[in-house]
């Protein structure tokens, strides 16, 4: 499979990342490394993890409380969002929401 990262994920991934880079020198690199390679893994695995908020695919982060949501369509990974878990449910379904496709273009990996 295919994955795009559409540009709502990346900007959630630039957010955690600077939010690391606070914290700490080199963790927000290593942040990004590791969210990274749990996205890629969606090469082999996209589709099989279960589906919340009625649409959405859900991989928890191997390294980081975060939690990549995800739709599949015609063999193709679309990363709508990528959120820390500790945020209130409620706001992780409106931001989901407000993540739609429209005008905007995805940023693909092979």
């Amino acid at each position: 499979m295919r994955i795009s990262i559409l540009p709502s994920a990346v900007e959630d991934l630039a957010a955690g990342h600077q939010f690391y880079e606070q914290r700490e020198t080199g963790l927000g690199a290593y942040f990004l490394d590791s969210l990274n390679a749990d996205i890629d893994s969606l090469q082999i695995f996209g589709g099989i993890h279960a589906i919340h908020f009625g649409r959405y695919h859900r991989l928890l982060a191997k390294r980081f409380p975060f939690a990549v949501y995800y739709t599949v369509q015609h063999e193709m990974v679309f990363v709508r969002a990528v959120l820390d878990c500790r945020r209130d449910p409620k706001w992780i379904r409106r931001h989901l929401g407000e993540s739609g496709d429209a005008g905007v273009k995805p940023t693909t990996t092979s």
